[in-house]
């Protein structure tokens, strides 16, 4: 969904210039943060990036630790799963 901007809140916008502008919800008291849709896509792609890193590293630390499964096994559990036949 995509809402229009009252004339108070564009006019906040520009005054703002660079800076994020902070806007209450009249109801909730909630606080939002209203940046610009190139800004926002770029920080979703940080985040991503930094969420798959640390994913990563999760999981090579568990295998340092010997917390993983062989991929054998890993692969035996799939085929059974999905209804695969076992590898010859």
């Amino acid at each position: 969904m995509t809402a229009k901007l009252s004339k108070e809140l564009a006019d906040a916008l520009d005054a703002s210039g660079r800076e994020e502008l902070k806007v209450v919800h009249p109801t909730t008291n909630r606080l939002y943060v209203v940046v610009d849709d190139q800004v926002h896509r770029k920080a979703m792609e940080a985040l991503r990036h930094q969420e798959d890193h640390d994913a990563i590293a999760e999981g090579i630390a568990q295998l340092e630790a010997g917390q993983g499964k062989p991929l054998h096994e890993v692969e035996a559990e799939m085929r059974a799963e999905f209804g695969y036949p076992p590898r010859a």
